[in-house]
């Protein structure tokens, strides 16, 4: 059985960071759901890459290091995007990580985005910037983003809110289904990819209609030009 690849894209800044942790809980909450399945998990950590990132973005030419996570990306079979949130949005450097991503490259693939941030206030950045970010990449975003604040590492919730492991729980199991389903019919054959595009179709009947005069419909009335219709 082919393993499957789960990704994780940290864009946290400091080391030890929340954003990582957050990522690291989110995809083991989803290999958590997967236990018939292998799965190789990888996390990529957008600060070590800062540098080549730059250069790639005013060279055109990614190191080997940066080449190595863009495809480990794109060949995902599942990811999970974090970031720390900065000024109601999404950090610059995750941002300038994945405007290095071809924007078909992520199409169809299921995608779990969450944020870290220092209140709760922020947690609208899930809505209004990262799924519309994912959006448009083409990539299947999961119902549950999860945020979590600082205060939500050592809170069991109230009435109006989910604990953070319920949410994280929650939303691993929606990755995990759709890398599981997405697995399932992986390997079977799409009949329009095996299709002859349209002109090659007409041009294969043309030969083998017969030559012969009287073949085509007749158009007019008698004693007119008589007129072919092929």
């Amino acid at each position: 059985m082919t393993p499957l690849k789960l990704v994780a894209v940290s864009a946290g800044l400091s080391r030890p960071s929340s954003t990582r942790l957050l990522a690291d809980r989110l995809a083991e909450a989803t290999t958590a759901q997967l236990p018939d399945a292998e799965v190789e998990v990888r996390v990529v950590e957008v600060r070590d890459l800062a540098t080549a990132i730059a250069n790639h973005l005013v060279t055109g030419f990614p190191n080997p290091a940066l080449r190595d996570a863009i495809d480990a990306v794109t060949e995902a079979d599942g990811l999970i995007a974090v970031t720390p949130v900065f000024t109601a949005s999404y950090s610059g450097l995750f941002k300038s990580f994945f405007d290095l991503i071809d924007n078909t490259a992520l199409t169809g693939k299921p995608v779990l985005v969450a944020a870290t941030g220092g209140t709760a206030r922020h947690s609208l950045v899930l809505e209004h910037a990262l799924r519309p970010l994912f959006s448009y990449l083409r990539a299947v975003v999961v119902p549950t983003a999860v945020y979590a604040a600082s205060e939500d590492w050592g809170s069991d919730g109230d009435a109006q809110t989910e604990h953070l492991p319920g949410r994280i729980a929650r939303a691993g199991r929606e990755l995990a289904a759709l890398m599981a389903g997405r697995a399932a019919v992986g390997g079977a054959e799409d009949a329009y990819e095996s299709m002859l595009p349209f002109a090659q179709q007409l041009a294969g009947l043309r030969a083998d209609r017969p030559a012969s005069a009287g073949s085509g419909t007749v158009l007019g009335r008698p004693g007119d030009r008589q007129d072919v219709l092929e």
